[in-house]
Order: C-alpha cells, then sequence, then structure tokens
C-alpha cells in the first residue's frame, strides 16, 4: 500500500480547478469542424498531423473563449492560430542528419553478396530454366520455385512419382550443363 508524500496540497489544489463547459464552442466545432480541418491539411502534408494541429488550435480557442469578443470572427482566430501553431513547429524542428565526411555503408551480411550480382543469377537461372522442354520446366518450376513434392507434382501433372523424379534428374542435369550457370560454380 502506498500512501501520498503530501495530501494536503494535492486536496487543495483541486478546488482551484475550474473547468468551464461552453455548448456555443461545441456547436461551433461540429459545424465548422471540416472546413477548419481542410484549412489544416493544406498547412501539413500529412493528414495526422493536420488533425493534430487542428486539435492544438481548437484548444488555444478553447482556453480563450471568453477573451474572444466578436463570436463572428472564430473563423480568423482558428485560422491565425492554427498557423502560429504550424510556424512554432516548423522552428522547433529538429535535424536528425549531419554531413560528414563519409557515407556509412551498411556492411553486407555474411553470404548475401552483391545485389547486382544476385539479380545477374537469378536472371541467367530463369533462362536457363527456360531454355528446359515444356514438361521438364513445369516439374522444376513445381518442385524448387512452388516448393511442392514429387507427390503433389505427379498429382497435378498427371503422372507417375517416378516420371517426375526422372525428368527433374534430367533438368537439373541440363542445368549442370549450362554455359550461363557454369561460370557461377
Amino acid at each position: 500500500m502506498t500512501t501520498p508524500v503530501c495530501t494536503s496540497a494535492s486536496a487543495a489544489a483541486a478546488p482551484a480547478r475550474q473547468t468551464h463547459s461552453y455548448p456555443s464552442f461545441a456547436s461551433y466545432v461540429r459545424a465548422r469542424g471540416p472546413v477548419l480541418l481542410r484549412t489544416a491539411r493544406s498547412l501539413t502534408a500529412n493528414p495526422c498531423d493536420a488533425e493534430d494541429l487542428l486539435q492544438t488550435a481548437l484548444t488555444k480557442t478553447y482556453v480563450a473563449w471568453e477573451r474572444i469578443e466578436d463570436h463572428r470572427a472564430l473563423d480568423g482566430y482558428v485560422r491565425r492560430a492554427l498557423l502560429n501553431t504550424r510556424t512554432s513547429q516548423w522552428r522547433k524542428r529538429r535535424v536528425d542528419e549531419f554531413a560528414c565526411e563519409e557515407l556509412p555503408e551498411p556492411e553486407p551480411l555474411s553470404g548475401e553478396g552483391d545485389p547486382a550480382e544476385r539479380q545477374a543469377l537469378h536472371d541467367a537461372m530463369w533462362r536457363a530454366v527456360a531454355k528446359l522442354p515444356a514438361r521438364q520446366r513445369a516439374m522444376v518450376v513445381l518442385r524448387y520455385y512452388e516448393d511442392l513434392s514429387e507427390a503433389q507434382t505427379a498429382e497435378l501433372l498427371g503422372v507417375s512419382v517416378g516420371t517426375v523424379k526422372s525428368a527433374v534428374s534430367r533438368a537439373l542435369g541440363k542445368l549442370r550443363e549450362d554455359p550461363e550457370l557454369v561460370l557461377v560454380r
């Protein structure tokens, strides 16, 4: 069980807080909210940032509600609050980029290699697969690219499992002898 450190201070602060309810403010926000949101969206690139900006401006308007003499000029007041808030946000923005002599390059992961070389190998492999006879090509694609078992491949193509095994074996032999792929090994 925890006890508050200073109960008299929190009890004394409670009556000092006054909450005002302005029904006219609520009706104003309901009526003019969509128009003001469009204005906020024109000041930011992100719709979520625009909603936050409008919320901040409306909070400032709510705090000053009693001081605003002419309620016919509320749109101008809120627009000015939107603009001032956005300007303050822009001035306070942080810059997370730093100039340096050399650009930091990530170290390649082991076994990853050069992306251009991987793409070249990928293209060479597909060209070699495309050279296979249609039946062998279908079996290789189903077995190794679609990751089907020999039984699933045989069922899908309407052949025996032995036919799949022998056709895939012959296709792999042709791929091993392909001149484009010989350089890779």
